[in-house]
C-alpha cells in the first residue's frame, strides 16, 4: 500500500478540516439538547485535543492566539452598538460595580491559596487572575439569547469592560511582585500607564477626525470589498496599538467600534465584519478546548476538582453581594452573578506573565490554566441554575411561545395606549401580533381572549419570532422612553422594511425620536389634552366653531415650537433636555 506523502500545507489543511468536521457534529447536537453553541465549540476542542495528535494540539497556544482575532472582532461589533453617550451613562456601573468586582473577587480568591501556605505574592496573582471573567464567553452567550440590552446584560457588560481596563495595572502589579525585587520601578510603571492613556487618546482622536472621511471616500469608490478590507484593517490597527501600549487587543477593538458607533456607516461595517466574527469566535472557543491539558487534569485531578467549584461559588457570591449592595434587584443580581462566575481568557495572559516573572511555577500555571478552562466549560451549565433561584417570579412562569405569531402589524406594549391602538387594527380585520414583557398583564389579557405573547421587545430574537421580519407596520407603545429608543434602534437596524410608529412619553422623548428618524411620534397626553381643552372652551360658552379654530391654532403653534426645538437640539445627544430649556415657555 503506497504511503501518501503530504506537504506541510496539506497537513495543515487536513488538521483544519478535522477541527471543522468535529465542530459541525458537536455544535448542532449541543444546540439541540439546549446546552448552547459555545459549549459545543468547547467540547469540539476538547475532543480534538484529547483524541487527535495534530500539529496545533501539540502547541495549542499558537492556535489560541490566532483564534483571539474572533474576540477582537466581537468586541468591535459590541463597540459599534455602544454609542459614547450610552457608555457615559454606564460610567457608574463601570467604575463602581466593575472596580468593586475586581478588587473584592481578587481579594476573596487570594484567600484559599494563602491558606494552603503559598506566598502572598503568588496568592495575590492567583486571586486577581481568577477574578477576571471571560468577555468572549459571556458576551457571546448574551448575544445568542438577545439579552445584551437587558438589565443583567448591561451590568455584566459594565463589569467585563472594567476588567479589560484593569489588565494594565494587573500586569504592572505582576512586574512589581517579581522576585527580582521590582526591576520595574515607580517611574517606569507610571510611564507605562502614561503610554496606555496616550494610546487610548490617539485612538479616540483618529476615530473622531479621520475614519468617517476615509469611509466616505471608500464608499464613493463603488468597490464594496474595499470597505470590508478597511474595516478589518481598522480593527487590527486598534488592537495592535492597544497591545503595544500594554493593554488588551479586545480593548483596542472595542474603542474603535465605539468611535464608529455614531457613524452613518455603522450598519454596513457591522454587516461586513459579522461573518468573520462568527467564524473566528467559534475557533476561539475550540482553541480553549484544545488548550485543556488532559495530562495536567489527570495528574492534579483532586486539586482541580475542588478548585473549579470553589472559584465559581466564591465569584458568584461576591458578584451577587456587590450588585445588591449597589441597589440592583435580586433577579438582575442573580442572573449577572451566574453569568460571570467563570475565569477568563485574560487569566491566561496574567499567569503567563507571572511565570515569566518567576512568581508562578510551570506546574502551578498548568493547573490554573486547567481551572480557567473548566470554569469556562461549566459556565453555560451554571447559568441553568437561574430558574431555581428566581422561580417564584411571574415572568418565569410564562413561556415565550410564538408558534401562532405573525401578522401585518406588530404592537409592542399592551398597556392602556397599546390596547386602544390594537382595537383600531382589529376593527379593520388587520392581523396583529401583540408583544408585552409584563407577565401579569399577559396573563390577564389572555383570560379575556387576547392573542398576546410574552417577550422582551428589546431582544432581536423575540422580535423576529413575533414576525417583525414580515410585518408591514411595527407600533411601539411602551411607556418607558429609554426602552422605546432601544426598540427603535433595533427595529431600524434589523427590520427596516416595516413602517415604524412610536408612542412618546413626553415632549423630550418626542424630540429624541425625531432625531432618530421618527417623523411623527405620538405624545401620549397631547391629543387628549387638546380634546379636554376643546371641551373646556365649550363649557365656558365659546361657540363650537370658535373652539375648534382655537384648538387648531394651539396645534399649529405647538408644531412650530416643536420644529424649532428639533433644530436647536440637533446633535445634542443625551443633552436634549438641557437644550430645550433655552426655549420659553416650555409646553408639555
Amino acid at each position: 500500500m503506497p504511503v501518501i506523502d503530504l506537504s506541510p500545507l496539506e497537513i495543515q489543511f487536513l488538521e483544519a478540516l478535522a477541527l471543522i468536521l468535529i465542530a459541525c457534529l458537536t455544535v448542532p447536537v449541543f444546540k439541540r439538547i439546549g446546552l448552547g453553541a459555545i459549549l459545543g465549540y468547547l467540547a469540539a476542542g476538547v475532543i480534538v485535543g484529547a483524541t487527535l495528535s495534530l500539529g496545533f494540539t501539540k502547541n495549542p497556544d499558537k492556535l489560541l492566539h490566532f483564534a483571539e482575532f474572533g474576540v477582537v472582532l466581537f468586541l468591535f461589533v459590541i463597540g459599534l452598538e455602544m454609542k459614547p453617550a450610552k457608555l457615559w451613562e454606564m460610567r457608574g456601573d463601570i467604575f463602581g460595580v466593575g472596580l468593586a468586582q475586581v478588587v473584592l473577587c481578587g481579594g476573596v480568591l487570594a484567600v484559599p491559596p494563602l491558606a494552603l501556605g503559598m506566598a502572598w505574592q503568588v496568592s495575590v496573582v492567583i486571586g486577581f487572575g481568577l477574578a477576571l471573567s471571560s468577555t468572549a464567553l459571556v458576551m457571546q452567550a448574551l448575544d445568542e439569547r438577545g439579552e445584551r440590552g437587558s438589565g443583567y446584560g448591561r451590568k455584566a457588560f459594565a463589569i467585563l469592560l472594567f476588567q479589560d481596563l484593569a489588565i494594565v495595572p494587573l500586569l504592572l502589579m505582576v512586574a512589581l511582585l517579581a522576585p527580582s525585587g521590582g526591576d520595574l520601578g515607580l517611574a517606569e510603571s507610571l510611564t507605562n500607564v502614561g503610554i496606555a492613556v496616550a494610546a487610548i487618546a490617539a485612538l479616540i482622536l483618529t476615530g473622531h477626525y479621520l475614519l468617517n472621511p476615509v469611509f466616505r471616500f471608500l464608499a464613493n469608490s463603488g468597490v464594496p470589498e474595499i470597505m470590508t478590507a478597511f474595516a478589518l484593517g481598522i480593527v487590527i490597527f486598534a488592537a495592535l496599538l492597544m497591545d503595544m501600549a500594554g493593554m488588551s487587543y479586545a480593548m483596542g477593538a472595542f474603542i474603535a467600534g465605539v468611535m464608529l458607533a455614531d457613524s452613518s456607516f455603522r450598519h454596513e461595517l457591522e454587516a461586513n465584519v459579522e461573518p468573520f466574527r462568527g467564524l473566528f469566535l467559534g475557533l476561539f472557543f475550540m482553541a480553549v478546548g484544545v488548550s485543556l491539558s488532559i495530562d495536567a487534569v489527570v495528574a492534579n485531578w483532586g486539586t482541580i476538582l475542588i478548585a473549579v467549584p470553589v472559584v465559581i461559588i466564591l465569584k458568584a457570591a461576591v458578584i451577587y453581594g456587590i450588585l445588591r449592595g449597589f441597589g440592583t434587584a435580586h433577579e438582575v443580581a442573580v442572573r449577572a452573578a451566574l453569568a460571570l462566575p467563570q475565569a477568563g481568557e485574560f487569566g491566561f495572559v496574567l499567569f503567563a506573565s507571572a511565570v515569566s516573572a518567576g512568581i508562578l511555577g510551570a506546574e502551578t500555571s498548568s493547573i490554573l490554566v486547567a481551572v480557567i478552562t473548566l470554569t469556562m466549560v461549566a459556565s453555560p451549565l451554571v447559568e441553568r441554575l437561574v430558574p431555581l433561584l428566581i422561580a417564584d417570579k411571574a415572568g418565569d412562569e410564562i413561556e415565550e411561545d410564538f408558534s401562532d405569531a405573525g401578522g401585518r402589524a406588530l404592537v409592542i406594549g399592551f398597556g392602556r395606549f397599546g390596547q386602544v391602538v390594537t382595537q383600531a387594527l382589529r376593527l379593520r380585520d388587520i392581523s396583529v401580533t401583540i408583544l408585552d414583557a409584563d407577565a401579569e398583564r399577559v396573563r390577564e389579557a389572555r383570560e379575556f381572549g387576547s392573542r398576546i405573547h410574552f417577550g422582551d421587545g428589546m431582544r432581536r430574537e423575540v422580535l423576529r419570532a413575533a414576525g417583525a421580519e414580515d410585518a408591514d407596520v411595527i407600533v411601539v407603545c411602551v411607556d418607558d422612553a429609554a426602552v422605546a429608543k432601544d426598540i427603535v434602534n433595533m427595529v431600524q437596524s434589523k427590520f427596516p422594511q416595516a413602517e415604524l410608529l412610536v408612542r412618546a412619553y413626553d415632549r423630550t422623548a418626542a424630540i429624541d425620536l425625531i432625531h432618530m428618524g421618527i417623523e411623527e411620534p405620538v405624545r401620549e397626553t397631547f391629543e387628549s389634552g387638546l380634546r379636554m381643552g376643546r371641551a373646556a372652551l365649550r363649557a365656558a360658552g365659546v361657540a363650537e366653531d370658535d373652539a375648534a379654530e382655537t384648538i387648531d391654532d394651539v396645534r399649529r403653534r405647538d408644531e412650530s415650537r416643536l420644529h424649532l426645538q428639533v433644530q436647536q437640539t440637533a446633535g445634542a445627544g443625551g443633552d436634549t433636555l438641557e437644550q430645550m430649556k433655552k426655549i420659553k415657555p416650555e409646553p408639555i
